[in-house]
C-alpha cells in the first residue's frame, strides 16, 4: 500500500516538474530568442578556425576538445529549448 502511495506521488511530482521544465524553456525562449543559435554558431566558427590547416590559429588538444565538449552541451541545451 505504502509503495502505491509513493508511486503514486512519484507520477504526480514527474507531471508537476515537467510543467516546471516547459515554462522555463518558453520563458528563456521569450527572453533570449536565438541565443541557443547564435551560442552553437559561435562555438562552431571558433572550433572551424582551429580544425582549419591554412589558418595561423592553433589550440592545443585540450581547447579543441573543450570546444568540442562545449558545442555537444550547447546544442543538447538547444534541442531541448526547441522541443
Amino acid at each position: 500500500m505504502i509503495d502505491q502511495r509513493q508511486e503514486a506521488q512519484r507520477v504526480q511530482d514527474t507531471k508537476i516538474e515537467q510543467k516546471i521544465n516547459a515554462a522555463h524553456r518558453e520563458a528563456f525562449h521569450q527572453k533570449f530568442p536565438h541565443q541557443c543559435e547564435h551560442i552553437l554558431r559561435l562555438i562552431a566558427e571558433r572550433l572551424q578556425q582551429a580544425l582549419r590547416k591554412d589558418q595561423d590559429v592553433c589550440l592545443p588538444p585540450k581547447d579543441i576538445d573543450h570546444l568540442s565538449q562545449a558545442l555537444y552541451n550547447a546544442y543538447q541545451i538547444y534541442k531541448e529549448v526547441n522541443k
